[in-house]
C-alpha cells in the first residue's frame, strides 16, 4: 500500500509540475522549425504567422530551418526534442504522411512521437499546360493522356510531392498514363513546362499563377475541392468531370510528443486566433495560402484520413525513396 501511495504521489507530483510550467509559459523565446529552406511555403506562412504569434505569447518566436530528406531531418529533430514547450515544428504532407510510405524506414513515426497542434493553412497546386499546347480544358488533357499513353509527360518538384503524388491519382481515378519527370523545385517544374521539356504540370499556384497571367500558361484546373477565391476563374478537378480528385499542399504546426496538454491547448488558441487576423489572411493571401485552423483533435484525424487516401496511391505508383 505504501508504494502504491509513492507512485500516485510521484504521477500526481508530475501533472503538478506540468500544470504550473503550462501556466508559466512561455517564459523564453518559442522556437518553431521548419524542416524545408527559407522561402519555402512552410517558411513563409510560419513567419507571417510566428510576428503575430509572437506578441499575443508575449515572448520572441524565432524560426529556424532545417532542410533536408524531402522534410524529414527537421520534422524528426521536433520530435526527438524536449516536450517542454519550447519546440513546435510546421511541417507538411510529405513528412507527416506520405513519408511513412515512400521510406522503408523514417527515424521518426509522426503519429506517436508529435503531438498535433494546429491545421495552419492550405494551397492549391494548379494543373497548367503551354497557353499554345491547343489544349483548354483538363478534360481535354486527360482525353489526350488517354488517346496517347506514354506519350505526355508531366513535371513535379519532387518524387512523393503532391505535384506528383496528385498526378498518379488523376492517372489512377480516370484509366490515363503520363511520365513523371521530378525536378529539384517549382521553378524549375515550370521552366520545363514553359520551355517544353514537358507537357504539364500541377504545381503549386504560386509558381504558376504569374505564368498564367504573364500568358505563357494556361490554367486548366485546381486540385482542391472547391474553388480557390485566389483563383475564382480557375475551376476545379470536381467542376472539371473528375469528382474523386482533389489533393491539397497542407501545413500543420505539431509539438513533440508528451508536451503538457495545457501548452498544446493554449498554443492552438493563439494560432486559430491569428489565422483570424484580417492582416494574416491577406498575407496568406497573396502567397496562395488559404487559413485554416481547427482543433489538436481535428489534425489528428485528418492526418490519419490523408493516410488512408494516399497510401494505395503511393503504393501503385511504385515510387519509394531509400
Amino acid at each position: 500500500m505504501r508504494q502504491l501511495t509513492a507512485l500516485l504521489l510521484s504521477f500526481a507530483g508530475l501533472f503538478l509540475h506540468q500544470s504550473v510550467l503550462a501556466q508559466a509559459w512561455p517564459q523564453r523565446p518559442v522556437r518553431i522549425v521548419i524542416p524545408y529552406g527559407p522561402g519555402s511555403s512552410p517558411d513563409v506562412m510560419a513567419r507571417i504567422v510566428g510576428e503575430r504569434l509572437a506578441v499575443r505569447l508575449g515572448q520572441p518566436v524565432v524560426i529556424e530551418n532545417r532542410a533536408g530528406a524531402g522534410g524529414n531531418v527537421g520534422t524528426a529533430h521536433v520530435a526527438r526534442a524536449t516536450p517542454d514547450g519550447y519546440t513546435f515544428v510546421v511541417s507538411t504532407n510529405g513528412p507527416l504522411v506520405n513519408n511513412t510510405v515512400l521510406y522503408r524506414k523514417l527515424p521518426y513515426d509522426p503519429f506517436k512521437d508529435l503531438a498535433p497542434v494546429a491545421l495552419a493553412g492550405y494551397q492549391a497546386n494548379v494543373c497548367t499546360v503551354r497557353a499554345d499546347a491547343g489544349i483548354g480544358t483538363m478534360k481535354a488533357l486527360v482525353d489526350r493522356m488517354r488517346a496517347r499513353p506514354g506519350q505526355l509527360n508531366f513535371s513535379s518538384i519532387g518524387v512523393g510531392s503532391l505535384s506528383h503524388l496528385g498526378i498518379e491519382l488523376l492517372k489512377v481515378r480516370t484509366g490515363s498514363f503520363a511520365v513523371h519527370i521530378p525536378y529539384p523545385s517549382s521553378p524549375a517544374a515550370v521552366t520545363a513546362l514553359i520551355q517544353g521539356d514537358v507537357d504539364f504540370a500541377c504545381v503549386p499556384a504560386v509558381a504558376v499563377m504569374p505564368q498564367v497571367k504573364a500568358g505563357r500558361l494556361k490554367a486548366l484546373a485546381v486540385s482542391t475541392g472547391t474553388r480557390s477565391t485566389l483563383m475564382p476563374d480557375v475551376p476545379t478537378m470536381k467542376e472539371s468531370g473528375f469528382p474523386e480528385v482533389e489533393a491539397m499542399a497542407w501545413m500543420a504546426v505539431l509539438a513533440p510528443a508528451q508536451t503538457p496538454a495545457d501548452i498544446v491547448a493554449r498554443m492552438n488558441r493563439e494560432i486559430n486566433a491569428v489565422l483570424q487576423m484580417p492582416e494574416v489572411r491577406e498575407r496568406m493571401h497573396s502567397q496562395f495560402m488559404e487559413p485554416m485552423g481547427g482543433s489538436p483533435e481535428q489534425l489528428a484525424q485528418f492526418m490519419r484520413e490523408e493516410l488512408r487516401t494516399w497510401t494505395p496511391i503511393i503504393t501503385r505508383s511504385g515510387a519509394t525513396i531509400d
